[in-house]
C-alpha cells in the first residue's frame, strides 16, 4: 500500500475502485438473499466486507488527502450504477407477467402459447366493464420476448410484472418452441 501513496491520483483510484466493487457486490448480495441463494449471499457478503473495510483503512490512514475523499462516495454512487446493471445482465429468477388486453385477449394467450409460455386466463370486473386477465410465469430473461410479443400484437394492454420467488412445475420454455399449441391440442 506504500506505492499507493506515492502518487497524488493512485490511492483515491484504488478508493474508487474498492467502493464501485463492495458496492456491486453489495447489491448483489441483496438479490441473492432475496431470490434464496443460501450459500451465495454471505459468500458475496464476506467479500463486500473486505473491500470495504480495505478502503476505508486507506481513507483512515490518508486523512490530509482530500482527493480520497471525493472517490470514496464517487465509487458508492459507480457502484451502485453497475451493481443495477450486472443485476439486469443476470437476470436471475422468474417474473409473473399480468395482462389486461381491452380485446382479443384469447388470440394473445395463444400467440404466447405458441411462442411456448404457459398462459392463464381469468375473467374480471374492469372501471369499464369485463375483461379477461392473462398471466405468465417466466424466466427473467425472456421478459424482454414476452413484452416485445405484447407490445407488437396487442399496442393497448395494460400490465404489470412481479418478481416471483419460486416457481413449482408449470410451462417455462427453455428454449424457443415452434407450433406448440398444435403439440397440445394431440394429446
Amino acid at each position: 500500500m506504500d506505492t499507493l501513496k506515492e502518487s497524488w491520483w493512485l490511492l483515491p483510484l484504488f478508493i474508487l475502485l474498492a467502493r464501485t466493487a463492495d458496492v456491486s457486490l453489495g447489491t448483489l448480495r441483496v438479490i441473492f438473499v432475496a431470490r434464496g441463494h443460501q450459500w451465495l449471499a454471505p459468500l458475496t457478503g464476506f467479500f463486500e466486507v473486505l473491500i470495504w473495510l480495505l478502503a476505508v483503512s486507506q481513507i483512515m490512514a490518508n486523512l490530509d488527502n482530500w482527493i480520497c475523499f471525493v472517490a470514496y462516495p464517487s465509487g458508492y454512487a459507480l457502484g451502485a450504477y453497475l451493481g443495477m446493471f450486472i443485476e439486469r445482465w443476470i437476470a436471475m429468477g422468474f417474473v409473473v407477467v399480468r395482462m389486461i388486453p381491452k380485446e382479443k385477449s384469447f388470440d394473445l394467450a395463444q400467440v404466447l402459447r405458441d411462442q411456448g409460455f404457459g398462459v392463464t386466463q381469468m375473467n374480471g370486473e374492469g372501471a369499464k366493464g369485463p375483461v379477461a386477465i392473462l398471466f405468465t410465469v417466466v424466466q427473467r430473461k425472456k421478459l424482454a420476448k414476452v413484452l416485445r410479443t405484447v407490445r407488437e400484437y396487442h399496442h393497448k394492454v395494460f400490465y404489470t410484472i412481479e418478481d416471483v420467488r419460486l416457481t413449482q412445475d408449470g410451462i417455462h420454455p427453455v428454449l424457443p418452441v415452434r407450433g406448440l399449441s398444435a403439440l397440445r391440442t394431440n394429446k
